[in-house]
């Protein structure tokens, strides 16, 4: 099977469609997640209830239903002119992108509030005392230690999305499942295919999980008071 160029071809254009969906997605939703701490942030209470309307259906609908809301129903409400030019260009790719993106960022979210908790409050008070506002104490001193407590869960939760890449296969994107499922059908082979793909998936998750402790190790969170 790995012998026909073809069918390496097809493996190849899902690997790299699955990496660029995911780490797309990740920084995405980490970027999201960094102004929802923000926005949170703001002495409202209309606006933390939004973020955490927002953290919860993003937490609680299935992710499958969340790319398909995106691709199937979020068209219907745009304009016409609007929906001609995202039709343009990879209409599948994009959808499943914004989809997973907001989604992985509600976890990203809770992982960063629950790193400052861990923050002593203390060190928030002290960088108010040397002139520093709530915004500036908030990008120089919290965020940054926060972050580190959070490197842990955030691992967790990309490998998790990394997996839920394969869910885009539903709405047509070409990610390495959807690939699998391809040559499957023109080969019938299936158990030979899936358990390439299954391994693929493996060493790809060991990947990020290697990297994510390699950086716990060289960037370690210290409690202090």
């Amino acid at each position: 099977m790995l012998s026909d160029p073809e069918i390496m071809d097809m493996l190849g254009t899902g690997i790299a469609t699955t990496v660029v969906l995911f780490a797309a997605a990740m920084a995405c939703g980490f970027c999201i997640a960094l102004a929802l701490t923000a926005v949170n942030l703001i002495p409202w209470r209309p606006v933390r209830s939004l973020v955490a309307l927002y953290v919860e259906y993003h937490r609680n609908v299935p992710t499958v239903v969340q790319i398909m809301v995106w691709y199937f129903g979020m068209p219907e409400i745009l304009p016409q002119a609007l929906r001609a030019w995202i039709n343009q260009g990879n209409t599948e790719f994009s959808f499943a992108l914004i989809a997973l993106s907001l989604n992985v960022s509600a976890y990203y979210y809770e992982d960063i509030r629950s790193g400052i908790r861990a923050i002593a409050g203390t060190q928030i008070e002290a960088a108010r005392s040397v002139g520093l506002g709530a915004m500036q104490a908030l990008r120089y001193v919290v965020l940054p230690q926060a972050v580190r407590y959070a490197v842990p869960p955030i691992i967790n939760r990309s490998i998790i999305l990394f997996k839920d890449t394969s869910l885009a296969m539903v709405i047509g994107v070409t990610e390495l499942t959807y690939q699998a499922k391809r040559i499957e059908n023109a080969t019938f082979q299936t158990f030979q295919i899936f358990t390439i793909t299954t391994v693929i998936y493996l060493c790809v998750s060991l990947l990020i999980s290697a990297l994510g402790a390699q950086i716990a190790r060289r960037y370690p969170a210290s409690f202090k008071s």
